[in-house]
Order: C-alpha cells, then sequence, then structure tokens
C-alpha cells in the first residue's frame, strides 16, 4: 500500500506538472505603439529680410505668402527682391503657418531641427549676387542651415534667386542630394 500510494503521488505531481505545464497563455502580448508620424508642416508665408551690414542702406524686405498653403488657391503675394548695388545685406528667413492661431512660426521648428535641414541658394543666370550661409547646425561636424545668410551684391543686374529647403532627417551631410524638398521658391531679383 505504501508504495501505491508513493506511486500515485508521483502520478499525481507527474499530472500536474503536464497540466500546468500545457497551460495556454491567455496574456496577450503588450501591442507597441506605432512610431509618431513626423507631420509635414503647412507653409503659408516665407520672407526674406535683408540689413546692410554697414547700415546704410534701408532695410528690405521681400514675401511670398500663400494663405491655403501649397495647391488650391494662388499665392497672393510673390514679391521681388530688390537690393542696391555693390551693398552687402544680412539675410534672416521667417517661415510661417498662417492657417493656425496664432500663427505657427516654422523657421523656428527648422532652427530646432537643424541637423535635419539645409537651405539651398542659386542666383540665376546674369544677376550679380553671392549667397553665403552664415549659420551651422549642432552635428559633431557642423554644417550649414540657412536661416541666416550673407548677399553681396555687384553692379545692376536683373534675374533670380532660387532657394530650396531639403529635410534630410538622418542623412544630412552638406549635399543637395539626400532627403526630400520641403520649399522650392524663386524670386524674381533686382540689384540697383
Amino acid at each position: 500500500m505504501k508504495t501505491t500510494l508513493k506511486t500515485f503521488a508521483i502520478l499525481l505531481i507527474i499530472a500536474i506538472s503536464i497540466f500546468t505545464g500545457c497551460k495556454k497563455d491567455t496574456d496577450s502580448p503588450v501591442a507597441e505603439p506605432p512610431p509618431p508620424v513626423n507631420e509635414s508642416e503647412i507653409m503659408t508665408t516665407f520672407r526674406l529680410n535683408f540689413t546692410d551690414s554697414a547700415g546704410f542702406a534701408p532695410s528690405v524686405a521681400a514675401q511670398f505668402r500663400d494663405p491655403d498653403g501649397d495647391g488650391g488657391n494662388p499665392p497672393v503675394q510673390f514679391d521681388t527682391v530688390k537690393l542696391s548695388a555693390n551693398t552687402t545685406y544680412l539675410a534672416y528667413i521667417t517661415i510661417l503657418d498662417e492657417t493656425k492661431t496664432p500663427a505657427d512660426t516654422i523657421s523656428k521648428e527648422i532652427k530646432e531641427e537643424a541637423n535635419d535641414h539645409l537651405f539651398f541658394f542659386t542666383p540665376g543666370a546674369g544677376i550679380n549676387e553671392t549667397i553665403t550661409i552664415l549659420d551651422l547646425d549642432t552635428n559633431p561636424t557642423p554644417l550649414p542651415l540657412g536661416l541666416q545668410t550673407k548677399w553681396k551684391t555687384g553692379s545692376a543686374s536683373s534675374g533670380t534667386t532660387h532657394i530650396v529647403l531639403r529635410h534630410q532627417a538622418g542623412v544630412k551631410n552638406g549635399s543637395y542630394t539626400p532627403g526630400e524638398t520641403d520649399i522650392d521658391i524663386t524670386f524674381q531679383t533686382k540689384i540697383q
């Protein structure tokens, strides 16, 4: 009888072990939240503010305004950049989203995300200007950003200035190629 009781106890322990070992896991795994979506911003106003570095020529502003953003209605304002000849200007870019109240200053966000953005400036044929980027990002080896620039004009001329903002999240290397275009705008430009 002792052997039977001992055998029964061993079989009972084995049965309980098998039963609990085969128990179905009813806990559902925790779903990981989806990665955050980097929403593209609506850019309704692009403003260039110029100040003569020597303090002689008057300040100049030129802006592009499209209150409903890209697509939809046409822009309501597209100024010509008018600069004095043989002058060096410090220029600052301000970009706004005026579909929000109060308006959202997109250029502040671009500055905060400087490591992922880069402006490119291309003077058109025949325009006597050179543009140098003054501000840098915070990469270990700093790269240009382009919210602050120096525009040096030569003799009277006219043409265009092409400005492109590239969004280069995680791939910025100082060249145009990586990333995607956030802004692509061409200002008529007169040096007088």
